[in-house]
């Protein structure tokens, strides 16, 4: 009974199933994997047929989750690294590397703190993903992301391997939070619900487009504005709902999967596949900026525009805008220091 729920749920997905025909093969690595999201996050890539080489790396502890993923029958073959003697090996012939590595945030902890640690983490991650498998979508989860995107971009430029198609900042979260509490309020089927979310990934750098969103429905502004602020507030939500025992590792270790398996999906040729992500981007005055990207063979195919906004979506877009640059203008100027 759970096995026929677990496949339908993800059938369920955004209409689209992790479904494998005579799928190639795809080596997808995670690099944090015996961390708090790095572990949820195995256990569904081994679930997902389209991987057929799942490749688990940590500072420690993947032997054990290695081990215990591995025996679930699903098409992957999994493989444990431990430490950065093994990194390389872990990299290879990689097709898909996702990075929930770092440290999660605790109350009281600000965005400032995780960047302080999880920079420098980052930073020697994407110098071995630049040396090993440069040609890899790199699938960016480690917070604060505003910020870890540019100094991956900086790391791959000083090697000579940037390609800005193929590194993307996982803001799959925000997209299932806004559909899941738009939902709730718009009694809508939440398998039906489709809502971008635009900007960045982080408070108010986090834009939920609920004028765009699908199925329509006429909710007040205020509804909206407590819509707007739940979703960028909901990590926050998690952390204290935790109250010091984790952050938001399940939902985002799901949100992770969900745009692992787009990426392999574009990969393999599927047309028309759109998620939002955080990007290179020229649709407005910052260098990067989450929308929502096409993706295909090589990567990001198409970066879409942001559409028609509403007066709110337009006040809060200006808003966003300065807090945005300075993150993004804080890896870069990190990543270039040493």
């Amino acid at each position: 009974m759970l096995r026929s729920t677990i496949k339908a749920s993800l059938r369920r997905v955004n209409g689209r199933s992790f479904s494998s025909g005579s799928a190639p093969h795809r080596k997808v690595a995670v690099l944090g994997a015996a961390g708090g999201i790095g572990q949820p996050l195995s256990l569904l890539m081994k679930l997902n047929p389209l991987v057929s080489q799942l490749s688990l790396y940590d500072i420690a502890g993947t032997p054990g989750v290695a081990a215990d993923v591995s025996h679930i029958n699903t098409r992957s073959e999994v493989t444990g690294y431990v430490g950065e003697d093994q990194l390389g090996k872990a990299l290879e012939g990689c097709d898909v590397v996702i990075i929930p590595a770092g440290v999660p945030r605790k109350p009281g902890m600000t965005r400032d703190d995780l960047f302080n640690i999880n920079a420098g983490i980052v930073k020697g991650l994407c110098t071995a993903i630049a040396k090993y498998c440069p040609h890899a979508l790199v699938n960016m989860i480690s917070n604060p992301v505003n910020s870890t995107v540019p100094i991956a971009s900086e790391v791959f430029k000083k090697a000579g391997t940037y390609d800005e198609k193929r590194l993307f900042g996982v803001t799959t979260l925000d997209v299932v939070r806004a559909k899941t509490f738009y939902a709730g309020k718009a009694n809508a089927n939440v398998a039906e619900v489709n809502v971008p979310v635009v900007g960045g990934h982080a408070g108010i750098t986090i834009l939920p487009l609920f004028s765009q969103a699908t199925p329509t429905a006429n909710l007040p502004h205020d509804v909206l504005t407590a819509l707007t602020k739940r979703t960028q507030d909901g990590g926050t939500e998690v952390v204290e709902a935790k109250a010091g025992k984790g952050s938001a590792t399940l939902s985002m270790a799901y949100a992770g999967a969900l745009f692992a398996d787009a990426c392999l999906k574009g990969l393999n040729g599927v047309p028309d596949v759109v998620e939002c992500s955080f990007v290179q981007s020229s649709i407005t005055e910052l260098p990067f900026f989450a929308s929502k990207v096409r993706l295909g063979k090589n990567g990001v195919e198409e970066v879409l525009g942001l559409g028609a906004l509403s007066d709110y979506e337009k006040q809060g877009l200006e808003a966003l805008l300065p807090e945005l640059k300075s993150s993004i203008e804080k890896g870069i100027k990190f990543a270039n220091q040493s």
